[in-house]
């Protein structure tokens, strides 16, 4: 049985949380000697989940747990709506290796799906823990886990809760995932277990992403007929060409019910250098929390206009701004390290 089978449904992420899962950074081999410096901003983001919701982070072994407590006394972040687990992670990514929970509310019930993962196409191994993460946590939680049988990472795709699935073609249909599978058949496994009738294909991702073109770094459903999709103004921007492409397939989809799809669009930041590496900066991947909206900021003048289009469709939400430029050099920000677990 799939979850469309049981009634269950993938809901959107402003949809009330239970709590957020995240998976503590520790690995040397992503942040090198910058943890010091990723642990003030992601401590700020802990404390702003906290301050509203459960937040379930996965530490490991004894020694990260020791710099969790430690990092929060330190910062006089109160713990009682954090709790500790001691799941094994190979990194920091749980949108992309966390659990994805599903609902039936007719039921007053929740499970998970098992989506396989391999370090977006086998780029970083070892990533055994990481797959592990979503079966430890239904275990430990006593729920139902539904095994699709196919790698599918979290930032991948984009629900409306009314139906509608995005994703894009960079990412899903790229053979480092599923090779034996069509377009089709990844179309079928998406519906039977996020239970959406519709699936919508953008085309390239931002420069800089490692994950092939996740759809968290470039467009987000704010609502059920909403998008906020980035756009780059300067044309000679590597980021101008498949950003303008995919607004120009937005303006011509129509959702599961037959409507258009409203558009807003927001700005990218000035382009985020490590080097001379190009880092996949983006305010499109912000987080959706209870009563918040978790922003990515850069340290550049686009960072306020970001903010206020942000906060313009989210009116009944706090738009928090968290400098996330030590973050990004682990090729990803805060809507890639965390997971909404949804009340039910």
């Amino acid at each position: 049985m799939t979850p469309n089978e049981e009634g269950y449904f993938f809901p959107a992420e402003w949809h009330p949380h239970r709590a957020t899962w995240l998976s503590f950074p520790h690995n040397i081999d992503t942040w090198e000697d910058r943890l010091p410096r990723v642990y003030e901003a992601y401590f700020k983001f802990i404390a702003e989940l906290a301050s509203e919701e459960t937040v379930c982070i996965s530490s490991g072994n004894d020694k990260t747990k020791s710099v969790i407590e430690l990092g929060l006394n330190q910062r006089g972040i109160p713990t009682q709506n954090i709790q500790l687990f001691d799941f094994k992670t190979n990194d920091s990514w749980c949108r992309d290796h966390g659990p994805s929970f599903v609902i039936n509310p007719s039921l007053g019930e929740k499970a998970i799906v098992n989506w396989g993962y391999n370090a977006w196409g086998g780029k970083y191994p070892p990533f055994d823990a990481d797959d592990a993460i979503p079966s430890n946590v239904a275990k430990t939680l006593n729920l139902k886990l539904y095994e699709p049988g196919i790698i599918m990472e979290g930032g991948s795709i984009e629900v409306n809760g009314d139906g509608t699935l995005m994703t894009s073609k960079s990412c899903l249909l790229n053979k480092n995932r599923n090779p034996h599978l069509s377009q089709k058949q990844i179309e079928e496994k998406l519906k039977l277990y996020y239970n959406v009738e519709q699936i919508l294909w953008l085309e390239e991702g931002i420069v800089g992403d490692d994950t092939d073109g996740h759809v968290d770094d470039m467009t987000r459903f704010i609502n059920s007929d909403t998008v906020l999709t980035a756009l780059e103004t300067d044309r000679l921007d590597d980021n101008y060409s498949p950003l303008r492409e995919n607004l120009e397939l937005l303006k011509k989809i129509k959702l599961a019910g037959g409507t258009k799809i409203n558009i807003e669009t927001l700005p990218m930041p000035d382009p985020v250098l490590d080097s001379g590496l190009r880092l996949p900066a983006s305010y499109a991947n912000f987080y959706i929390l209870n009563n918040k909206v978790i922003v990515p900021t850069y340290r550049c003048k686009k960072d306020d206009e970001a903010l206020k289009i942000i906060e313009g469709c989210f009116p009944d939400r706090k738009i928090v701004g968290i400098d996330s430029t030590d973050i990004i050099w682990g090729l990803g920000s805060f809507h890639c390290l965390s997971q909404q677990e949804p009340e039910v």
